[in-house]
Parts: structure tokens; sequence; C-alpha cells
């Protein structure tokens, strides 16, 4: 019988243990691996970040919810994969041997990469519930003394929507206190213009993101490296369309907020085969190694090759809806892997996405996430921030029940008046 292990809790790990659960044969195990015991919904991390949220609100033990399935928890964190032996070296000494591993760790975040960068630093986060905490401290001292705010993601960064709903976020909370004109606030971003988003821009993204800055009085930076960042200043390089440098920025702030670049986890990094050089985990179609034949992996952590042609590194973000398409895919070819078939189930690797901004927010459809495509939807409205804050609810009872309902795919269908994704 196989003992399949899951490498992670997140949003791409917790899906992934119920919907294997639910394929294992009679005597196969699943056990999942972190190094927390609590689940957090990240999306909802930048409403904690200015307290419109709390961490009770966004997250809850792991443990209860995956043994009531059936599943096995270990929360020692893993310290090392030995993928010849089959083996996970735990945090704690101990090993756990598996027939199956699937990678879903998420990202190692690699504030390292900037001076100054990060939560321990001269910048918050909104990656992690625990930044998210300390940001919102800080945002309640910093809007009894408002001043200068800096937000956006540095080079080689892949998620650049959380900073623009940031941002939005920020704008919108400072004119409920009635205080945005104390604040003047820069967006600074390594896409090469305003709505690229590391996917080459979905639909008139450009023209939207561009408008609603202007309309919220944000000013912006892009191709933009920050190179330092000091406990009140950020020091940025503009650079041209071929990377050269064309304006060198010092721009103040009392309170900011940067993306950083992601890596692969400590766990996996180096391993020839198994990791590229930024120790994201290489994938073939089926979501398999090429090299280890039984390590699948899901979500953010995995290798995509970046657009290219951008003067600085841009990398592609991995949404939700593609991160569920990859779960899906794992968990039937595993399945099949165990009844004697070889794997045929294929991830739809499309972005689908919400952006809240507060009191409206944006959503696309990019089919595939890299042009040319099929489908190239961008909207607007308040029925996003709706629709943002109805799947928060929706996935955190989803991670609680095991129980899947489409209602992601749903909303956005609704809004584009079409019946399925094709």
């Amino acid at each position: 019988m196989a003992h399949i292990v899951v490498l992670g809790a997140g949003i791409g790990g917790m899906p992934m243990a119920y919907e294997m659960q639910e394929k294992i044969r009679k005597g196969d195990r699943v056990t999942v691996i972190s190094n927390s015991e609590s689940f957090h919904f990240v999306p909802s991390n930048p409403w904690v970040a200015v307290n419109w949220r709390t961490r009770d609100d966004i997250a809850f033990p792991i443990r209860p919810y995956l043994e009531r399935k059936g599943i096995d928890f270990i929360s020692a964190g893993a310290k090392r994969v030995h993928p010849e032996k089959n083996q996970i070296e735990l945090m704690n000494g101990e090993t756990v041997d598996y027939d199956y591993l699937i990678i879903a760790t998420g990202p190692k975040l690699a504030f390292d990469e900037v001076e100054g960068l990060g939560p321990d630093g001269h910048t918050h986060s909104i990656c992690h519930v625990d930044h998210a905490v300390s940001a919102g401290k800080r945002w309640e001292s910093f809007c009894k003394q408002p001043g200068p705010i800096v937000v956006g993601a540095v080079q080689g960064a892949s998620c650049y929507g959380p900073a623009y709903e940031f941002a939005f976020i920020m704008d919108t909370d400072l004119r409920r206190r009635k205080i945005r004109d104390k604040v003047p606030m820069t967006f600074v971003t390594a896409e090469p213009y305003i709505g690229h988003l590391g996917l080459g821009g979905v639909g008139d993204s450009k023209g939207l993101l561009e408008s609603a800055l202007r309309e919220r009085s944000i000013n912006w930076i892009c191709n933009a490296k920050v190179t330092k960042i000091e406990a009140d200043k950020m020091y940025v390089t503009e650079v041209d369309e071929k990377g050269e440098v064309k304006k060198e920025h010092v721009v103040p702030h009392n309170f900011a907020m940067m993306l950083p670049a992601f890596k692969g986890v400590d766990a996996v990094a180096g391993i020839e085969g198994l990791a590229n050089p930024r120790g994201f985990t290489i994938v073939d179609e089926h979501q398999r190694n090429p090299k280890y034949k039984n390590i699948y992996s899901v979500g953010v952590c995995i290798a995509i090759p970046p657009m290219g042609g951008t003067p600085l590194p841009v990398g592609v973000p991995k949404t939700g809806y593609m991160i569920e398409s990859m779960v899906t895919a794992t968990a039937h070819n595993i399945h099949s892997e165990l009844t004697g078939n070889p794997p045929t189930d294929k991830a739809t690797w499309n972005a689908v996405c919400l952006a809240d901004f507060g009191d409206t927010g944006v959503a696309f459809v990019a089919l595939p996430q890299i042009p040319p495509r099929n489908v190239d939807w961008f909207s607007s409205g308040k029925w996003v921030h709706l629709a943002k804050i109805a799947f928060e609810k929706y996935f955190i009872r989803k991670m609680k029940t095991g129980k899947s309902e489409p209602i992601y795919e749903k909303l956005i269908l609704k809004a584009m008046g079409i019946d399925k994704l094709k």
C-alpha cells in the first residue's frame, strides 16, 4: 500500500491533501507535513495589514480538520528532501518515508536579495499573516502621524496583484480616516509598465490600472530596480527599455510595503534534477518531476519560465485558479499510477484573478496565461470587492470541510457572461 506525503499546508497543500484522500485505495494513506500548526488565507493578508481583518478571521488550526478526514499531520517542518531514498528529513531529526511526494510548500521569501527589504529591515510584507499582523500594528501608529508611503514589488517578484491591491486598500482606508491628503503615495514596480502583472498585460490592464492610480493620486515608477532601503528612504534605479540607467530616485517613506522575489524552499533547493537554480520544483505537463517520477508539485513552488523580454526580471504569477487545476490533475495522475495506469491529466495553466481595491476592484481572465490567448478579459467594479469577500468565506469553509464548490469560477463566469472556461 502507498504512502503519499504532501509537503506544505497552504492554499496548494490543503486542497491537495483533501483531493488526494478521495482518490486513494483502501490501505493507502495521506500525510501532510508543514512547518506550522495553522492555515491562513493568504489573499486576505492585505486586509489584515490595515486591520480590516484579524488573524483569527483568516486562520485556523490544521490538525483537527485533516485528522477528521483521516489524513495524518506532522508540524515539525521539512529540513531536506532525499529523493534518492524516498525520504524526508524533518527539522526535529526524524525521517518520513514516502511512495509519492507532492511538493506544495509555497515559496521562500527572498528578502535578503535587497538590502533593507522585509520585516527584519525597513519594509513591511503581506506575504504571511505574521507579517500582515505586524504591518497592521505599525499602520495604526502611522495613521496617527501620517507621511509618505511607498508600495510595490522589487525586481524578480512574480506576484504583482497583491501590491496593487494593498496600494488601493491603503488609499481607501486613508480616505475613510479623512487623512489621505496627508499621505503622498508612490507605487514602485519592476514591471515594464503598469498592469503588466508578469503576464504581458491582460486585456486593458495597463489603461485601467493607470487610470485607477491617477484617480487616487498615486504616482508610479516602472522598470524600477530597488537597490537599498533605509528607515525613511528607498533607493530606486529606473532603467530604460535596454536595461540601462535612466534615472536615480530617492523616495521618502514613513511606511513601505514591497513584495520580494520568490525562491524555492531550502528543503528542495540545490537538488539536481528536482529544482531549478532558484530552487523551484521542475515539473512536466502532468505536474510530475522528470527525474524523480514519484514526486509531483503544485502551486507557487513550481518552476515556470518567465516571459522574458523585460528590462528587469519579472516573474510569472501562479493564481489560485491555476493552483486548483494543478491540484486536481495531480490527484488524478497519482490515482492513475496507483491503479497501474500512466498519468494523463494536465493542469489548465490559465490565470483567473480577483483583486480587491477596498471599495471596488479588478478581475481578469487570461486563457492561457501567456499570450497569445484565446480569452483576454479584464474588468473592474464594486462587484469584484464583494466577490473577493465571498471567495474568502468560501475558501476558508472549504479548507475546514474538505468540500469543493466551484464558486470562484462561477463568480468570474457570471461577470463574463459565459458558461465555462475553455
